[in-house]
Order: C-alpha cells, then structure tokens, then sequence
C-alpha cells in the first residue's frame, strides 16, 4: 500500500487484488524488452518470427508455395568440365554429306602439307627440299585464308578467329621465306638477312 492511497479506494484494492499476475506478466514483458535491447544492443539481428512480425523466417517462399530457385553465379568454375567450340569451328558441309566433306577444309591442309612431306622425303628431282618445303608453308597458308573466308572449317578452328589467322599465316610464310633462302643458290636473296649472319657468324 503506498502512500497518499486509501483502503476503500477500488482502483487500489484491484491493483492489489491483481498484484501477483500482474507482476509477473510484468516482469516477462519487462524481461522480453531487455532481451530484445540486448540483442539490438549487442548487434545481432532479430528475425521476422523473433519480433513476431508475420512471415518472417529464414528463407523466404513465394505466394505459390515453391521457393524461390538460387541464383547462379557468374564466375567460371574452378574445374572446366567441358570446351566450348571456337567461332567458326561447325561442319564445313550438311550433315548429309559424307565424312570427309564435312571436313574438307582440314584434309586440304593436311594433304598438301603430306605432299610437301613425301616430296622433301622422297628427293625425286633437283630442288626437290626446296619445293616440298614451300609446299608445306604453302598448305598453312592456305589453312589461314580458309580460316578468314569459309564460316564454318570443322576441325581446323583450333582457337579464335584472330589467333588460326596469326598462327597459321605467320608459320606458313616463315617456312615459305626459309625455303626460298636456303642455300646453295637461293631463290631469294635479301641482303639484310646475309648482313645479318656474316655480323653473327664474325
């Protein structure tokens, strides 16, 4: 009983009638806010169903009832389980069309660079190193030129568009120049080059 309060005062009387009840839910709710101050206080995040907010939890689902699906990430994979075709690399002919014409840019290749081979090999005639040779950079070349005209060459994209082109063409025309320079008589003669091994050669 407090002071200034009088026995016959009701609102008094119920308060005291209630004292226990109300004391205890009192101290639960007190105890929830300072649980719930502590943990805002402390930093760590209340959740939906702690707040007792409706729909909260942890995972969240659509109005239908089905989750929503995970997002892909767009970082590549740490193991490469497949290889993507490069640009270019599709059949040269119809699917209908036999084996080797689907593939007939590559068998060009591959057959006038053989040639070239059995000839440097074979050394039927005089020059016979020297146009073998220009045979096989020239087959190369060739690689490179369908590279860049034909859209689709089958199994002769090896990489990009830009790096067949380079590859192709740079060790085509290198090989094509050694053949022409190669001594004894050379067929091309560039004064640069000869400056160059006399200089190295001394």
């Amino acid at each position: 009983m407090g002071a200034g309060t009088s026995p016959a005062d009701p609102a008094s009387a119920g308060r005291e009638a209630d004292g226990p009840d109300s004391a205890a839910e009192g101290g639960s709710t007190a105890t929830g806010n300072t649980e719930a101050g502590s943990g805002a206080e402390a930093g760590r995040p209340v959740s939906g169903s702690e707040a007792g907010e409706p729909g909260g939890g942890a995972a969240s689902a659509e109005p239908g009832g089905e989750a929503a699906a995970p997002r892909r990430s767009r970082r590549f994979p740490l193991f490469t389980r497949d290889t993507a075709r490069p640009e270019g690399g599709g059949r040269a002919a119809p699917g209908d069309a036999p084996a080797p014409a689907r593939q007939w840019p590559l068998l060009t290749v591959l057959c006038t660079a053989g040639a070239g081979l059995l000839i440097v090999a074979l050394d039927p005639f005089a020059e016979a190193f020297r146009i073998g040779t220009i045979l096989i950079g020239a087959a190369l070349i060739a690689g490179a030129v369908l590279r860049w005209v034909v859209p689709s060459v089958g199994m002769l994209a090896v990489r990009s568009r830009f790096t067949d082109l380079v590859t192709y063409g740079l060790m085509g025309t290198l090989i094509v120049l050694l053949a022409l320079v190669a001594q004894p008589k050379p067929w091309l003669d560039i004064p640069i080059l000869e400056d160059a091994v006399r200089f190295t050669i001394r």
